[in-house]
């Protein structure tokens, strides 16, 4: 739905909106103090969209909901970090009066539509990989090439802005960079009640552990002698952020999976893969934009992918893997009551998952 006038209120630039709901969290109230501050910001009914950006600054205008959509006369959307959005300063949070939507960075279609490829294109490609028919060499060169492009630049809006504004990678890794600090910086800031130390080393041992062949999440190596209850709540902080996906490991690989999960063992994926490749060595990052070669970090680049890929579409995490060992890994898909869960199982020379698949009698449960 298209609005004559966009009231767009950003509680970081702009702090002086703050004192909006001093007389009270009625739509009528908030929007006879905005129009104070501002007299040229113009409101017109069933003709106005407000904007609150920023909200983890001034959460308590998230009550404000309840009577906006009560008085429907404007529209009114929300967005903040989830680093700093404070529930506890929240007076009520309009249960039943939004709806929430959590945002991720784009995915590889999303990036096809803004290198401007057509629906047709995508799902031609789309349909060659279902049904297994290979790609023309031209193809195959052109489609290899602009998913490593994804890879190295990842789904931030304005880093995939940049280079397709300049048509070339000039400056996204210095945009990724700043990306990364901002973070570390959110986390500093918003870290209630933990360690912020501890969460921003935890952060910062991902990429590493991720190149190791092993790559359950270990505390060991996010210090020496690092032990889980050194780091408790660290990575389910991170994870509430939106700054990682979190896949966690089975007991045996059967449904439920929710109920099989092994809650001292799982893996840690960055969010956003590109900022994963931001966050290599310099060595690295010459050799991948350079010579297209992803080295040692090969896997955990495609696994880390995979995982990202899958979170967007809104399936869960979950792998198997026998005795601690480090099988090489497949992921399986199935779709139960309307619940989307991805897990991995072991694809080695044990033979125990696919018993377990036929034992099951699940016919919608196939390798990936």
């Amino acid at each position: 739905m298209a609005h004559k006038n966009v009231i767009e209120i950003n509680f970081i630039t702009e702090p002086s909106y703050k004192v909006i709901v001093e007389e009270g969290f009625s739509a009528e109230h908030i929007i006879k103090l905005i129009s104070r501050i501002d007299p040229t910001k113009h409101f017109e009914e069933n003709e106005t969209l407000i904007f609150f950006d920023e909200i983890q600054d001034f959460p308590e205008i998230a009550t404000a909901l309840k009577f906006f959509k009560e008085n429907g006369k404007y529209d009114v959307i929300c967005s903040g970090s989830l680093l700093g959005v404070q529930y506890q300063r929240i007076a009520s949070i309009s249960v039943g009066y939004k709806t929430d939507y959590q945002m991720y960075s784009m995915d590889f279609e999303e990036f096809l539509w803004a290198e401007g490829y057509s629906e047709e294109v995508i799902s031609d490609m789309l349909c060659h990989m279902l049904e297994g028919v290979a790609f023309s060499e031209a193809e195959q060169m052109i489609f290899s090439n602009l998913f490593l492009e994804y890879c190295i630049l990842g789904g931030m809006p304005a880093i995939v802005s940049s280079y397709i504004e300049r048509g070339t990678f000039e400056g996204s890794l210095d945009l990724q960079h700043q990306l990364l600090i901002d973070y570390e910086n959110d986390i500093v800031k918003y870290a209630q009640g933990l360690d912020k130390a501890k969460i921003l080393s935890v952060y910062r041992s991902i990429p590493a552990q991720l190149a190791k062949e092993n790559k359950k999440f270990q505390y060991s190596e996010v210090s020496k002698g690092g032990r889980s209850k050194d780091y408790m709540g660290c990575v389910e902080r991170l994870k509430d952020a939106g700054l990682i996906n979190v896949c966690e490991c089975l007991q045996f690989p059967e449904l439920p999976l929710k109920g099989n999960v092994d809650e001292s063992k799982y893996k840690v994926y960055i969010s956003d893969t590109g900022l994963l490749v931001a966050s290599l060595d310099d060595e690295s990052q010459i050799d991948l934009r350079a010579n297209k070669n992803l080295g040692i970090y090969k896997g955990a680049l495609y696994e880390n992918f995979a995982a990202e890929a899958l979170v967007k579409q809104g399936y869960g995490l979950y792998y198997y893997s026998k005795d601690n060992s480090t099988p090489d890994e497949a992921g399986y898909r199935r779709d139960y009551k309307n619940r989307k869960e991805i897990y991995c199982a072991s694809a080695d020379k044990d033979k125990s998952a696919k018993k377990r698949q036929n034992r099951l009698h699940l016919p919608d449960l196939a390798l990936l």
